[in-house]
């Protein structure tokens, strides 16, 4: 059964930094593009950043260009992605998804993960 678990959401300061993890299993993570999005309540969900199959494409949100850094580690069917200098409009909740081709709308990713929270207060 396909699974992707995220973790490493938190409660942090403005300006810190936070390190997002998305470990897959049960389908060929290798192959597949991973994307990471967040939503908040009331909101549709954002694609923010996403990485080719083989990492040699990735592309971000201009909400998070700069700040946030994507990279994926295909042989611990893992994704990451490293948020530095976070913003309080940065809260909300993050998922990864898994999709064979880069670049899909958000309805047509295959897999998609549980999600994490990440709140940036004070």
């Amino acid at each position: 059964q396909a699974q992707l678990v995220e973790s490493g959401g938190g409660l942090v300061q403005p300006g810190g930094s936070l390190r997002l993890t998305c470990a897959g299993s049960g389908f060929d993570f290798e192959v597949y593009a991973i994307g990471w999005f967040r939503q908040v309540p009331g909101k549709l969900r954002e694609a923010i950043s996403l990485i080719s199959s083989n990492g040699d494409m990735a592309d971000y949100a201009n909400s998070v260009k700069g700040r946030f850094a994507i990279s994926r580690d295909n042989a611990k069917s893992t994704a990451y992605l490293q948020m530095n200098d976070l913003k309080v409009d940065d809260t909300a909740i993050y998922y990864c998804a898994a999709d064979l081709h880069y670049g899909s709308f958000v309805d047509e990713y295959d897999y998609w993960g549980q999600g994490t929270q990440v709140t940036v207060s004070s």
